[in-house]
């Protein structure tokens, strides 16, 4: 293991557990409580979530207070993570350009547009002070009930995934940041989500070495700075049954010794239901670093992250936990903030402001955007919608929080799009008194939807609207491509992948007829349409 020029021979137990530990903290500015963090106990990093960010310009005042904070205590310069994977899970939108999600860039099928994507979103994090990103997810998205990887995911095929991946991660590291594969040894396989259980992988080692892992031994060949633990348990690795995040044959057995990984581990979040209603934070992060992890993750809560930091001095104190296996876990973690030279002072926001969001980096995002969209099925002729034709547009309200706001500012909706293109555009919420009330007055009839599986109202006024106008009916998926099944006698279907604005406006262009799709299916949703399928010749 390579060395770093920190000298930490007389560094006390709580200084060096400290450094192995990332905590996020409440509020626009530096907190109490994370301030203290630093100061006493000289924490490794923090993340940023949605609650900490306004704008870019704060993101980047809130950097540099950060940086100055532990410079000011001495301490070793903060690792700065977020998750900032594209698409539909961003944290920060303000006045970034915010690229397509993994899915959409499945669709392009692009290496290029994984690495070009992924080194334009590192390089404006690295100007906001931001040096790690927890992207890209590399879990293979074979189970089409995943509630919490889904359009998360690459594709369905685990070769698709580790070339698009290893795309990512060389772009986000050529930035200058730390690219963090995840859900380590893999999470597309389950129907629970590990933030409210412990979901179980039954699979033995050679159906892993067939689907999960290959993604991860490419990243890993690749040099990927650090990698994500998932809290998924695999009986047949570890009969214990412990989640991977705090199992040794996993996270030294397989992804060390026989991987031959060593770069930096960090574990997904310990608040999350699958460790902190089993173990608690306390007895996890112990757990953790004792499996083989080096940095762990505490969200949310400062009683939970200041128990995490004392149950591990203590466990170092009585033995249960030996001081070798910190002092390795803080080598790798002070090589990883050397290697991205975290002690460069910021760029005044003067400069800052005019290389992020630029129109160059926006056309990025808008090329490879564009370039996902995907035309699974067209029939009746119904494309391109017709200008002068009335357009009713039934749209779902079932949208995550954090993009709400965006979507539904008025230009950022699809009928926004399509009103610039078409002279009778009305929108209706299907969860409004009756959507489909004078549905004959509609001359052509857009139905969006974005989880179908998963909400009866999307799923039922699709059904309906197809049911009773299917002649003059156009769906388009905002979100989960599997919502083919739900309605597949609808003539026309369109996937985006997700419903960001920029993936709204290419959808706009390719019903209008501006845009050819050239996207194609990164998952196989039937037999009649597997991966590859697009319905351009």
């Amino acid at each position: 293991m390579m060395g770093h020029k920190w000298n930490t021979e007389k560094w006390t137990i709580k200084e060096k557990a400290g450094q192995l530990f990332v905590f996020g903290f409440h509020g626009f500015e530096p907190s109490e409580q994370i301030r203290r963090l630093i100061e006493e106990y000289g924490i490794g990093g923090t993340i940023y979530f949605s609650r900490n960010i306004k704008d870019a310009k704060q993101v980047h005042e809130l950097s540099g207070q950060l940086k100055q904070i532990a410079e000011a205590a001495g301490r070793p310069p903060l690792l700065t993570a977020i998750d900032q994977e594209g698409g539909m899970v961003a944290r920060l939108t303000d006045g970034v350009t915010l690229m397509p999600g993994n899915m959409a860039i499945g669709a392009t099928g692009s290496s290029e547009g994984a690495y070009e994507t992924a080194r334009v979103c590192g390089e404006e994090l690295r100007l906001l002070g931001i040096t790690m990103n927890y992207a890209p997810c590399l879990d293979v998205n074979n189970n089409p009930a995943n509630p919490v990887i889904n359009v998360r995911s690459y594709s369905d095929s685990a070769s698709v995934v580790a070339r698009l991946g290893t795309a990512a991660v060389r772009g986000y590291q050529a930035s200058g940041i730390a690219a963090t594969v995840k859900h380590f040894p893999g999470h597309g396989d389950t129907d629970i989500d590990s933030h409210h259980s412990l979901p179980t992988l039954p699979h033995g080692r050679e159906r892993l070495e067939a689907i999960e892992l290959p993604p991860f031994r490419a990243a890993i060949a690749a040099g990927t700075d650090a990698i994500m633990t998932a809290h998924v348990s695999l009986p047949k690795l570890d009969p214990s049954g412990l989640p991977s995040t705090l199992s040794a044959p996993v996270l030294t057995g397989l992804l060390r010794e026989e991987l031959g990984y060593d770069g930096v581990v960090v574990t997904d979040c310990l608040e999350m239901d699958a460790i902190n209603k089993l173990f608690g934070p306390g007895q996890g992060a112990v757990m953790a670093l004792k499996a083989g992890a080096d940095m762990v993750l505490v969200s949310h809560t400062y009683e939970k992250q200041v128990a995490a930091l004392e149950a591990v001095v203590a466990a170092v104190e009585s033995g249960e936990l030996e001081l070798s296996r910190i002092d390795e876990a803080l080598s790798r973690v002070l090589r990883l903030k050397e290697k991205l030279e975290l002690s460069r002072p910021l760029r005044p926001w003067k400069e800052v402001s005019q290389l992020i969001g630029s129109s160059d980096n926006k056309s990025v995002a808008r090329k490879w955007s564009e370039a996902s969209v995907t035309l699974v099925k067209n029939e009746g002729g119904l494309l391109p919608l017709r200008r002068s034709a009335r357009t009713l547009v039934l749209w779902p309200d079932i949208v995550p929080v954090s993009v709400a706001d965006e979507m539904l500012s008025g230009d950022g909706t699809l009928s926004g799009y399509l009103s610039e293109r078409l002279s009778d555009v009305t929108e209706r919420s299907m969860s409004g008194e009756d959507p489909l009330e004078g549905l004959e007055r509609f001359e052509q009839i857009v139905v969006v939807t974005y989880d179908a599986a998963k909400h009866e109202t999307e799923r039922r006024v699709a059904q309906q609207a197809i049911k009773l106008a299917g002649d003059r009916t156009v769906a388009v998926s905002v979100r989960n491509p599997h919502d083919l099944n739900h309605y597949p006698s609808v003539k026309v279907y369109l996937a985006t992948y997700e419903c960001r604005p920029l993936a709204l406006e290419s959808a706009a262009k390719v019903l209008t007829g501006k845009l050819v799709p050239t996207g194609k299916l990164p998952l196989e949703l039937s037999p009649a349409y597997p991966i590859g399928w697009s319905a351009i010749s």
